[in-house]
């Protein structure tokens, strides 16, 4: 049998599918640190420093530092890479500004990206989430036949769009309206605060209303 058949046969409901997709999507602890370091590093540098090189090496260097490690010890690097990258992206911004806070813009960017795609997606009823369940079946589609899971679905879309909403709420205005050291501190303060504590609680969230339920994965047809 193919790894594929045997997660199918393992995961008999949307809620399973969903919560081992989520699983997958964490990085544990490990993980949230990794994201977080190299932002604190960044934050820290230019307040005691106000030098924007400085500053991106430091931040660049601890980056690729995690990566190296993840590296020998042969674990998975893709939650440093995703990190690696958004930071590459910040430095470049910053850099070619000269502006301290624009190493955050690409952050606030992305998540004003997300939500609206998102948000598309519970207009159309096309939910995200709803290929996670895709993705366990082997049929992208399948699941949008059953209205059922295309409003379980829709309601875990919610839970997952909401912290994108709030931090473009909060951290837009203090890029936009504030600037020095003050900016740079809150943008830091910020990204940390609002990053992982929030996309766990979202998740927390979703864990729980998945908990309450038991919605069968119609089995895919050849």
């Amino acid at each position: 049998m193919s790894a594929e058949a045997e997660e199918t046969v393992t995961h008999d409901t949307v809620e399973a599918a969903v919560r081992a997709q989520l699983a997958k999507a964490l990085g544990g602890g490990r993980g949230i640190v990794e994201a977080a370091v190299p932002t604190i590093a960044f934050t820290l540098a230019w307040i005691s420093s106000e030098q924007l090189k400085l500053s991106l090496i430091i931040s660049i260097s601890l980056a690729v530092l995690l990566l190296v490690v993840r590296l020998v010890q042969r674990s998975t690097p893709q939650f440093v890479i995703n990190s690696l990258i958004g930071i590459a992206i910040g430095a470049f911004f910053a850099s070619r500004t000269g502006d301290a806070k624009a190493y955050f813009l690409p952050g606030i960017l992305w998540n004003a990206g997300y939500s609206v795609a998102m948000l598309f997606s519970i207009v159309v009823r096309w939910p995200v989430v709803g290929f996670m369940i895709g993705s366990v079946t082997g049929d992208p589609t399948a699941w949008h036949k059953d209205p059922g899971v295309v409003r379980l679905c829709t309601k875990l879309t919610w839970l997952l769009l909401l912290p994108c909403v709030v931090r473009v709420a909060v951290q837009l205005p203090v890029y936009l309206f504030f600037g020095g050291d003050a900016a740079v501190a809150a943008l830091g303060f910020a990204k940390i605060a609002m990053g992982w504590p929030l996309q766990l609680a979202a998740i927390a969230a979703m864990l729980w209303l998945l908990g309450r339920g038991r919605t069968p994965i119609a089995p895919t047809t050849a």
